[in-house]
């Protein structure tokens, strides 16, 4: 039997609603409010800015970084300004500021050897897809057989991050990998379907099972299913494509986040000559 939703959760569902927030969104709006009442032991309508305070030591004791409480925060935020009404002690729960680190980038052989590592027929062809194409997590897994245009070869990200869709590259051998996935599978309704068929594979299944193939390819703890996806945008990057291109591929709204793989981009700095190379240090050489 379904648990049956609160008065207090339904109005900040419908608040989000309202405002035309993505489902992926409200879940995680939702899940981080009731964790955060679960904490505490109480209905979160009762709860005030020193136990968000407790909450928050409580996160950072459990080594969480900012890029994970920062939705928390978010959620919070949102819980109290908008559905609570209360924007006083929403302006006082501050965002944690990210921290200032590169984005773990595999070589192509380093991708290779990952893919080869995933035993799993169907999330093997999930994570090459994502590497071909720079998608979320997310997104791959609610990809469906119409969205692979191979007229176009292009294939159509509908309501991603944002609320935005958008178009991103078919390659060749992506489409011909597809294929030959389709007539193995014959999926019917989500090309990567979970154990019901007509819901997706959850992202969750994804991220475990690319975490125990980058283990066993020997790869670095550090290496997720969105280092695919930082590794796709690299590569593009040190093979000449503009980074305005790979903004619009990857979906970033800003060009600041797309700029951060320049930092990565190794080709792309070994080609750049240091200012040294023009001065002529024949006479600073050591005898």
């Amino acid at each position: 039997m379904t648990k049956p939703v609160s008065p207090l959760r339904q109005r900040m569902i419908d608040d989000m609603k309202l405002r035309n927030m993505s489902r992926s969104t409200q879940q995680i709006y939702t899940s981080a409010v009731a964790r955060f009442a679960a904490f505490h032991g109480r209905s979160p309508d009762q709860l005030g800015i020193e136990h968000v305070r407790q909450y928050r030591l409580h996160l950072l004791d459990r080594g969480l970084k900012a890029t994970t409480i920062n939705p928390i925060v978010g959620a919070l935020r949102f819980f109290y300004a908008t559905t609570l009404g209360n924007k006083e002690i929403a302006a006082q729960i501050p965002y944690a500021r990210p921290e200032d680190t590169l984005p773990a980038v595999l070589t192509p052989d380093e991708v290779v050897r990952l893919f080869k590592a995933v035993p799993n027929f169907k999330v093997r062809t999930a994570l090459i897809t994502i590497y071909a194409a720079g998608l979320r997590v997310s997104e791959v897994v609610g990809l469906t057989a119409r969205d692979i245009n191979s007229e176009r070869m292009v294939i159509e990200i509908r309501q991603s991050k944002g609320r935005k869709d958008r178009y991103v590259m078919l390659s060749e051998q992506l489409l011909a990998i597809l294929r030959a996935y389709w007539r193995r599978t014959r999926p019917t309704d989500y090309l990567f379907p979970g154990p019901d068929p007509s819901r997706p594979i959850t992202a969750r299944s994804v991220q475990r099972e690319c975490r125990w193939a980058a283990d066993a390819a020997g790869l670095s703890p550090a290496v997720t299913v969105h280092t695919l996806r930082h590794s796709f945008a690299t590569h593009l990057l040190e093979a000449g494509v503009d980074i305005r291109v790979i903004q619009d591929l990857l979906g970033h709204r800003q060009i600041t986040s797309t700029s951060r793989y320049a930092r990565v981009a190794l080709n792309t700095i070994r080609k750049i000559q240091s200012p040294l190379e023009r001065l002529n240090m024949e006479e600073t050489a050591p005898a």
